[in-house]
């Protein structure tokens, strides 16, 4: 059976940075730690005046293909997950497409294109679109571009302010990939919530304390439903886990619930019953409430464990990297996360091929979606190809009143005239409104 999966994998990201400790926590009289310790966030991208979901997404997509010497031929699908689009009729894959063929031979006229709605799960849902397209045969031998791209902005003074971030992830998925093949198991968990809303306007309602635990909830949800399909998961299975992460600091609540669970009945469980007991059974209690009060503690106890500390550094700890310096991208984040943990692996120079990653993927309203990743080959090629590093080091850096200006720039309701704060170079770029009001794009050389 053909092995399908993620060929390569390209980032952008917006191309101004707001530092929560230095600018961010001393304007909103905060400590810094409670960003950079409670959140687990340094930093936020942002976008220049110039960019937006196209041109990020544009741009991750011209280097994806330039880098894989692709033509447009050889590409028999465009989807793009986003939950920041600006029209509810077309979507952004055709500006995506249109201004990709500014700067190739032919074009995207052969290519089924399409947009991904579920907050931020639909990265992951259009990577399987993809899959099931190529598995069932119907991609006439070409391969498809996932784009995930977002401004994952909020109204100022939100609660939800300092995750904010903006950025862009395009992968290609193929037939033997280069870098990590999809499990045919998947897992998932899905119910109607209301926990992250945005009802015809262009900043989320969010109940805060509600998302974490839908988020949760659904999680533990996809992780039994993988397990029917795909058996018992033990942590020594998987070499990273790459997860949704709206900020780290909710990847550390997953964390220890995940290790939980996949240690029931294993021989860490047995382990550590020494040291903190067997897990609670819920048969052993008289109501529900005692249950969840000792299942409580044995998780603390498990937290602070050795065995649970050197999973966690080992498994998630490499995945956050990235995102700490970067916030919330929505759809982008778990794919973000991925590229995180496999860079880690990159630099330490670990032979990684063969080995698994279990990634979960999550959207608000709700949807959580569990599944296994095995690393092929080309990885290593394919990882050293990326250049996150310098677009992170090179990245403005506002003042406060800058940010200001950004925000507002970036704000629907707001009209405001913001100068650019960096040059585009080699890049899509915003280049003002057609007749129709719709928003147009030109490379810049």
């Amino acid at each position: 059976m053909t092995s399908v999966g993620i060929d390569a994998i390209e980032i952008h990201t917006g191309k101004l940075k707001l530092d929560l400790a230095e600018t961010f926590a001393p304007a909103m009289d905060d400590a810094p730690e409670k960003y950079t310790k409670g959140l687990g966030l340094h930093a936020s991208s942002f976008p220049d005046t110039y960019e937006d979901i196209v041109t990020m997404g544009a741009n991750a997509a011209h280097r994806l293909m330039e880098r894989k010497e692709l033509e447009p031929d050889d590409i028999g699908r465009i989807d793009v997950a986003t939950e920041s689009a600006f029209d509810h009729s077309k979507p952004v894959s055709t500006y995506i497409a249109g201004c990709l063929e500014q700067v190739f031979e032919g074009d995207f006229h052969h290519a089924n294109k399409g947009e991904r709605k579920f907050a931020c799960v639909a990265g992951t849902q259009s990577i399987d679109d993809a899959y099931n397209w190529i598995r069932a045969g119907r991609n006439r031998g070409r391969a498809a571009i996932v784009v995930a791209t977002d401004t994952a902005l909020y109204a100022r003074d939100d609660p939800g302010e300092s995750t904010q971030g903006a950025g862009a992830v395009a992968m290609l998925i193929d037939e033997d990939p280069d870098l990590v093949e999809l499990s045919k198991a998947q897992g998932f968990g899905s119910a109607d919530e209301t926990d992250f809303l945005k009802p015809q306007q262009q900043f989320p309602s969010v109940d805060g304390k509600r998302s974490v635990n839908v988020y949760l909830a659904r999680m533990r949800e996809a992780m039994i439903d993988y397990q029917r399909v795909g058996g018992d998961i033990h942590p020594d299975d998987f070499r990273l886990g790459p997860f949704h992460t709206p900020f780290p600091g909710m990847v550390r609540k997953a964390a220890v619930l995940a290790y939980r669970h996949i240690i029931r009945d294993t021989d860490i469980e047995d382990a550590l019953a020494d040291d903190i007991g067997r897990q609670p059974r819920p048969e052993g209690f008289d109501d529900e409430e005692q249950y969840r009060e000792a299942l409580s503690e044995y998780t603390d106890a498990l937290k602070e464990t050795d065995r649970y500390q050197e999973w966690y550094d080992r498994t998630i700890n490499p995945t956050l990297s990235i995102s700490r310096q970067v916030g919330n991208w929505y759809t982008g984040s778990v794919h973000v996360a991925r590229v995180s943990g496999l860079k880690a692996l990159a630099e330490a120079g670990e032979d990684a091929v063969g080995d698994q990653l279990l990634v979960g993927s999550y959207g608000s309203g709700a949807q959580a979606e569990i599944h296994v990743e095995t690393i092929q080959d080309g990885w290593e090629a394919e990882l050293d190809a990326l250049n996150i590093d310098e677009q992170l080091d090179s990245r403005y850096d506002l003042d406060f009143e800058e940010y200001e200006d950004v925000h507002d720039a970036h704000n629907y309701d707001e009209e405001t005239a913001v100068e650019e704060f960096t040059a585009p170079d080699s890049e899509f770029v915003f280049d003002g409104w057609g007749r129709m009001g719709e928003r147009q794009y030109r490379y810049v050389d």
